[in-house]
């Protein structure tokens, strides 16, 4: 009987493969390359370049690619063979160091935010070592790192890369200041949950609006939705239990430790969580498990939504990014261990934390800012846009007692007793979980929940990372030279905490009145992507960023465009679909069945001037006047998109969310109206109720 163990990871060349298809001299040297960041020379290069591509030929590979991740939002890929021409005319399969460490994909066809003009087209992928190469399909894709041809980066890991390096150094800054020197490195670790939908795929079909813009546009709402809570961890569906069944399969061969899947709390919404890995492959791997997704959902007849809020008056979807500090001796920085207030090197870093998301809670709203996102964010379902740190009774109260100067009445976990004598008692943990909360301490580890679900978790840990850094940075500052250290790390904690208290909050995130102390404590509230994304070119944050070598001043102003030009873009297509399905199916169809209703009406008055047919006259003239209501709503959309010219994005982008995104809603809220009095059989698409509870 073939077991997980027998083929997880087949399909990747990971250290078991390097082991075995690699000279121990060879092996010793990559490795010092992945653990050490020593950098690679073209011998080792080459052998480690035969040996992969003799495991992947052995593996049924024909083609490899260098496979990295442009400010698209998705990854990226060009397929070369293997082949080379023999003197004889035949073909030996070949490939070099030279291949595997830096390829030449075309850099002008991708967002570049005025790095690269059109004519600008040399751009380069470098291999990135500490993520590992893997198989999917016949082609071997290598994951890469892509830049300029000045070096600039244009991608998302190069940044992530960057912003590890900084952590670790600084953290390693403080390690020896504490007299700490046997951890050489310190790495930020990751576990991320996937949330989406499934829907039938003949269904998907139909709808234009989810085609073109991942959602749906229109749409009322069903009879019944997610108000029964009745699908939260519900049983699962065959269907879909054969597609999660495939999925893991599919994904544990690529070496993803796909771990935890249930359903979620809407109708047709689901959760996949992967085990925690260094921060880099777990955004590669993340990135895989969306694209696996999708391609697995088609096998089964399905499609795969990924879009935050794919359907209105249910739950959206989120991406909660799982983050750690983990040192390369096994110690998790982010546990408090069992007298958290006894342990200095915790309090330490826990305030290094603290103060990170308050200073830069910019930041780290502008890192998970979308389109998409916004429909998601502060509404009842997700973190609302303001953002705050769930710490719990136990560590808030270890932090005041260190304020205040005054002994910590330590508490300790309670047996709980169910009250049947047949169930054992459980120990219940020191604190509460906060599904609120934007940034949730959960034992061990933060929780970060506002990451949307179609986003890479590239930004949001590239800005977490850094802010990280910075405090650390500033701690390593004073704790170096300090005459009494264990003092001057307890002032430290002390101080830090009194200064950035105002960024813990454990009450309840959804709440209005939160809302309005978050405001009297000076926290920010940028509810959209225009309001929050110009932060980032804030002088702070360019320094912060700038110093610790993780952007360059060009490439904060570069992606800053790019994400509010894809803002108004998305919107943009979102509005033009609406438009066309408005003119071309909802009106005509709801015409039509408003013409179907006149003719019975005057067919009954043939009758007798006394035949009733009001239900006929007063629904006529309730569909007449909403398709009226349509097409004026139309022009007025048009009227809007006409208006918007040029490339002032962050002004375009105002415009966007002040008039064009009103119109929209003016003009769905017509259609939805109209839905609700349609006949079905006139309707021109599926409804939310097919659509939300057609998968079997």
């Amino acid at each position: 009987m073939t077991t997980v163990s027998d083929f997880f990871g087949c399909n990747v060349f990971d250290d078991r493969k390097m082991k075995s298809y690699l000279s121990d001299e060879t092996y010793d040297d990559l490795r010092k390359t992945i653990d050490e960041g020593k950098s690679l020379d073209l011998p080792t290069a080459n052998a480690v370049a035969k040996a992969m591509k003799k495991w992947a030929v052995e593996n049924g590979a024909t083609h490899f690619t260098h496979w990295f991740q442009p400010m698209t939002g998705i990854t990226a890929e060009k397929h070369d063979s293997f082949i080379e021409v023999s003197p004889d005319g035949g073909v030996i399969m070949d490939f070099s160091g030279k291949e595997l460490i830096k390829g030449e994909p075309d850099a002008s066809s991708f967002p570049s935010g005025g790095l690269r003009a059109t004519f600008e087209a040399r751009g380069y992928t470098a291999w990135d070592p500490t993520s590992y190469a893997f198989i999917k399909g016949k082609t071997l894709h290598i994951p890469t790192a892509f830049c300029s041809y000045k070096g600039e980066a244009l991608d998302k890991k190069t940044p992530l890369l960057r912003s590890m390096d900084a952590l670790n150094r600084e953290a390693l800054r403080v390690f020896r200041a504490l007299g700490d020197n046997d951890v050489k490195r310190v790495s930020a670790v990751v576990g991320a949950e996937q949330e989406y939908f499934l829907i039938p795929e003949e269904l998907y079909e139909k709808r234009m609006d989810i085609k073109y813009a991942g959602r749906t546009l229109f749409g009322a709402e069903a009879p019944k939705g997610q108000e029964l809570d009745d699908h939260y961890f519900g049983t699962i569906k065959p269907g879909v239990a054969a597609f999660m069944e495939d999925l893991n399969e599919t994904l544990w061969k690529l070496g993803i430790a796909a771990k935890t899947e249930h359903n979620e709390v809407a109708p047709s919404q689901h959760e996949l969580a992967c085990i925690y890995t260094t921060v880099n492959v777990a955004t590669d791997q993340n990135q895989l498990v969306m694209e696996v997704m999708k391609e697995t959902a088609r096998r089964h007849g399905m499609m795969c939504l990924l879009h935050e809020k794919p359907f209105a008056g249910v739950n959206g979807s989120g991406k909660h990014n799982n983050w750690s500090l983990t040192t390369d001796t096994g110690r998790n920085l982010m546990s408090p261990g069992s007298k958290p207030h006894t342990n200095s090197t915790f309090l330490l870093f826990l305030c290094a934390v603290i103060k990170a998301v308050d200073d830069y809670q910019d930041l780290l709203r502008l890192s998970v800012a979308s389109a998409s996102n916004d429909h998601r964010l502060g509404a009842n379902e997700a973190p609302p846009a303001v953002i705050s740190m769930f710490l719990g009774d136990e560590l808030t109260a270890v932090l005041d007692s260190i304020e205040k100067g005054v002994p910590y009445d330590a508490t300790y976990a309670e047996e709980m007793n169910f009250g049947s004598e047949v169930i054992p008692e459980i120990r219940k943990d020191h604190t509460d979980r906060n599904r609120t909360s934007p940034f949730a301490f959960t034992g061990n580890k933060f929780e970060f929940r506002m990451v949307g679900s179609s986003a890479s978790i590239a930004a949001p840990n590239i800005m977490l990372n850094s802010a990280v850094a910075e405090s650390l940075r500033i701690f390593a500052d004073e704790l170096e030279g300090a005459e009494d250290v264990e003092k001057t790390v307890m002032e430290l904690v002390r101080k830090t905490y009194t200064e950035h208290k105002r960024i813990v909050f454990n009450g309840n995130g959804y709440d209005d009145e939160w809302i309005a102390e978050a405001e009297k404590r000076g926290l920010l509230n940028d509810r959209t992507t225009p309001d929050c994304l110009p932060r980032v070119m804030d002088e702070k944050n360019v320094t912060m960023l700038t110093n610790l070598g993780v952007y360059t001043a060009t490439e904060l102003a570069s992606r800053c465009m790019i994400m509010l030009e894809n803002y108004c873009k998305e919107v943009r297509i979102e509005a033009k679909t609406m438009a066309r399905m408005a003119v071309a199916l909802i009106a005509p169809a709801v015409e039509k069945y408003a013409s179907v209703l006149a003719e019975r009406a005057n067919g009954k008055k043939t009758l007798g001037s006394d035949m009733p047919c009001k239900y006929e006259e007063r629904l006529v003239k309730k569909l007449s006047a909403l398709t009226d209501e349509i097409l004026e709503d139309t022009d007025a959309l048009k009227a809007v998109l006409d208006g918007e010219t040029g490339e002032d994005w962050a002004s375009i982008s105002e415009d966007v969310r002040d008039r064009l995104i009103p119109a929209m809603d003016a003009l769905r809220s017509d259609c939805d109206e109209a839905e609700r009095w349609t006949a079905k059989e006139y309707w021109p698409m599926p409804t939310y109720g097919e659509l939300m509870f057609g998968t079997k």
